[in-house]
């Protein structure tokens, strides 16, 4: 693998960030069952990308990756449900739904790049 730490991974640090800001816009929310539900599928994209980097092999990598883009759908999903619900704003869902979509297309990006190399 070319990156020496999960950390250094920029889809990583991507999913942090958008794990930070679903916490900060839904951190009021009365709504528990649906703040639980979006806080913990927000959190398991980094999460997934993280233990699927530390097992070490291209093949594990990959099929966690594949966990973080589905956590990564959730949330948009449940992003789409909170702005019919009136949780966020237009302008807000439309900031965290087009942070989604780049982690969407990171992803893709990343688990072509490993089933590229020879070792996959």
């Amino acid at each position: 693998m070319a990156f020496q730490r999960f950390e250094d991974i920029l889809v990583w640090q991507k999913a942090q960030n958008l794990s930070v800001f679903i916490y900060q816009n839904f951190l009021k929310s009365k709504d528990f069952g649906f703040r639980d539900q979006i806080t913990r599928a927000s959190v398991s994209i980094s999460n997934n990308i993280a233990e699927g980097f530390e097992r070490r092999t291209n093949p594990d990598f990959i099929r966690f990756l594949y966990f973080a883009l589905a956590s990564n759908s959730e949330v948009r999903s449940m992003l789409y449900l909170s702005q019919r619900l009136k949780f966020l704003d237009d302008p807000t869902t439309k900031e965290l739904i087009d942070k989604t979509n780049e982690i969407l297309k990171m992803l893709y990006g990343l688990i072509k790049s490993m089933k590229d190399q020879p070792n996959s």
